[in-house]
């Protein structure tokens, strides 16, 4: 797999939110990859009977919880997944949240070299694997020890701060909320009701300051400006540009979250409009 084989643009959504016959139309129309979301298990169900349903599609988890899904298990089911859809798998790992994990005892950054570990132990290849990063350290990581970097909340200005130091070669997927609503006071209603839920969570408070966000801007229920950042609304021809906001800032392709509640006509709107080929 190369970067190139994602595409420019895919779709974010927790795991159980994907169904084949939708699969096959976000492939149909473009879309070069699924990022499945909400910390999918360890046997890494869904996968298959989404790759079963599309021909080229990648299917990402974006991501799988180290805390919650042991290495060993993950790696086979990464192992039949590949037997069967070969190099059309790509497994996103990560930490997640100490707030629900209960994990302070361990340091999260050893926690992920010694998961990686194990992961090269049961042999899944470095380049089949990438690690949600946001912070320069965990970016280095990313880096040295698999495909690159999936960030998740984070604007333009971070994803041109994670090339910098992911460097040239590695892959850079960057997240993308969206709302397709004109009405900007609507749109800013929808996507705070999921944008306030992550203002709690250090990590993404810690990156959001150093991306230049106040104090003000981040806390809850969060500033106009913030939510405007992190979940970008308008036209389709709105959005659409600041996808390529992403592409423009150093990403090789976005996962493009649609928060509108027909998530499908969201992406059918923005299919008409995105550089597919860019």
């Amino acid at each position: 797999m190369t970067n190139s084989d994602l595409g420019k643009f895919g779709v974010w959504r927790h795991y159980k939110g994907f169904a084949p016959t939708a699969a096959r139309e976000i492939e149909e129309l473009g879309y070069g990859a699924l990022w499945l979301g909400g910390s999918p298990p360890a046997d890494l169900p869904v996968a298959e009977s989404l790759l079963e349903a599309t021909e080229s599609l990648i299917v990402g988890t974006s991501i799988v919880n180290i805390w919650t899904a042991p290495a060993d298990t993950v790696a086979e089911s990464f192992h039949r997944i590949d037997q069967r859809f070969p190099g059309r798998f790509l497994l996103g790992i990560g930490v997640g949240h100490r707030e629900a994990n209960g994990t302070e005892a361990v340091k999260p950054y050893d926690a992920l070299v010694t998961y990686l570990d194990e992961l090269d132990a049961a042999g899944v290849p470095k380049e089949r694997r990438a690690l949600a990063a946001l912070g320069p350290r965990v970016l280095e990581l990313a880096r040295d020890r698999t495909a690159g970097a999936l960030p998740y909340l984070a604007p333009p200005e971070h994803t041109k701060a994670a090339r910098d130091t992911l460097g040239a070669e590695a892959l850079l997927v960057a997240e993308q909320k969206v709302v397709l609503d004109d009405d900007v006071a609507r749109a800013r209603e929808l996507a705070r009701g999921t944008v306030s839920m992550y203002l709690g969570l250090v990590n993404y408070l810690n990156n959001l300051r150093r991306v230049g966000f106040s104090e003000q801007d981040i806390t809850k229920p969060g500033s106009d400006r913030l939510i405007d950042a992190l979940a970008v609304n308008g036209t389709p021809a709105d959005v659409a540009a600041g996808l390529v906001a992403h592409l423009d800032a150093g990403a090789d392709h976005v996962a493009i979250q649609p928060l509108n509640e027909d998530y499908l006509a969201a992406l059918r709107a923005l299919a008409a409009v995105l550089p597919f080929t860019r």
